[in-house]
């Protein structure tokens, strides 16, 4: 096996058919290479093999500087990764540290499709492999296709608990096991029929497809718009009214400016409904939510059901129990509970570079408090006085009811000031 320099690392993707779906040239750059890397199903694929082999046993960090310096030395490298290995793969990583070939194989979600005699370009591709499902609900919700990347413990079972857990009972599921191997195996299930199953029913190596079926008349699952209804939310009774109304929740939220993949806190979150908003536009990110009232934490849990949002709720008097959350992109703060300057220094500790912290005060005295605070903590605020009214009927005419005004107060980072503004104070 000679040596060249020019070499660069080889990634190869390869399937459960071994070396049965690879190339001619693909097996010839194998077959002279000076080292065979791989996890140790791969490696199997090539007991007869002549070089090094070195199975993947984790430490990628370790690994990619290996590759650079065998690389660097003039020896030929090969790496076997799963299906395409810039999929949820090694390629990925390995690419972003040094420079590498990439050749894909079949994907396993491409195979799944395939065996479904589907289409794939529409479906929505998450991957639950090595990672917790919390958040699946608000991320696939209203997806007609959304293919799933398992692991052992995230595997069909757990997933179709998870799905009726949030009454998305409106997904058939089609799994696909071993794909292009001699043990592969597909087939339908229904929700309820997956959790009857007993666990060793399916491979630990499988892809779970959900599919929207067709809906019977008056079954289709709501599609929730921003700005939801305050009836639709369950709350204390009778003393409703404890939830931050449709109105002044949507200037809130807007005020938050959320991403996508935002990380956001909801503190005294009672009902639940900011969180659950916001979980639902920051469908990728994190939510958490800390309430200190016991029964109103049980209104937000069973609002989370209801509007499928997969958040972290938790019953704690803030700023305690902050600690456990990870910190925020956004924080709103519906009620401080009489701490809000330990509150407000926690938040603004906190809070990432260019994020935002939104308070809602109805008195002047909290008003003034949280703005003195925001400003002792170096941050510059802007205030919007809400005052808003509903229409009412009156016999057959039509009058407005007011609601308690609110300040919204949205706290950011202060800018730093350019090198020209400092040049004109000092002269001044």
């Amino acid at each position: 096996m000679s040596a060249q320099t020019t070499n660069k690392p080889k990634v190869i993707g390869i399937g459960d058919n071994g070396r049965d779906g690879l190339l001619p040239r693909y097996l010839e750059w194998i077959e002279n290479s000076d080292l065979l890397v791989g996890g140790e199903r791969q490696l199997q694929f090539f007991p007869e093999y002549q070089g090094e082999q070195l199975a993947i046993k984790g430490g990628l960090g370790e690994l990619a500087a290996r590759l650079k310096a065998e690389s660097e030395q003039g020896r030929s490298v090969v790496v076997l990764a799963s299906g395409d290995p810039l999929f949820y793969g090694i390629g990925g990583y390995l690419s972003s540290k040094l420079a590498v070939e990439v050749y894909p194989n079949l994907s396993s979600v491409q195979l799944a499709f395939a065996r479904m005699g589907e289409s794939w370009q529409d479906a929505e591709v998450v991957s639950v492999h090595g990672r917790s499902m919390k958040g699946l609900a608000q991320r696939i919700d209203g997806k007609r296709k959304v293919a799933l990347l398992t692991d052992e413990t995230n595997n069909p079972q757990a997933i179709a608990r998870y799905l009726l857990d949030f009454g998305m009972e409106e997904y058939r599921v089609f799994v696909a096991e071993n794909l292009d191997g001699p043990t592969e195996k597909t087939g339908w299930y229904e929700l309820q029929e997956i959790v009857g199953l007993a666990p060793e029913t399916f491979s630990s190596l499988n892809v779970v497809i959900l599919k929207q079926k067709r809906p019977a008349p008056g079954t289709t699952p709501p599609q929730w718009p921003f700005g939801i209804d305050d009836e639709r939310f369950a709350q204390r009774k009778p003393d409703k009214g404890l939830i931050t109304k449709k109105e002044i929740r949507v200037l809130s939220i807007a005020q938050m400016a959320l991403r996508s993949d935002s990380i956001v806190w909801d503190i005294g979150t009672c009902t639940g409904s900011v969180a659950i908003e916001a979980a639902r536009i920051a469908r990728q990110g994190e939510v958490y939510a800390i309430e200190k009232n016991e029964a109103d934490l049980a209104n937000c849990l069973e609002n989370m059901v209801r509007f499928r949002a997969d958040l972290t709720a938790v019953q704690g008097r803030a700023p305690q129990g902050l600690e456990q959350f990870a910190d925020p992109d956004a924080v709103f703060i519906g009620g401080s509970g009489g701490e809000m300057k330990e509150l407000l220094h926690v938040c603004c500790t906190r809070l990432r570079p260019g994020g935002r912290i939104v308070l809602n005060a109805v008195t002047i005295e909290n008003l003034y408090e949280a703005n003195r605070t925001f400003a002792e903590e170096g941050f510059a605020t802007n205030i919007i006085l809400a005052q808003v009214s509903r229409s009412k009927p009156i016999l057959d005419m039509t009058r407005f009811e007011g609601l308690n005004p609110v300040y919204i107060i949205t706290a950011q980072h202060k800018a730093p000031e350019s090198a020209a503004i400092k040049e004109t104070k000092a002269v001044e």
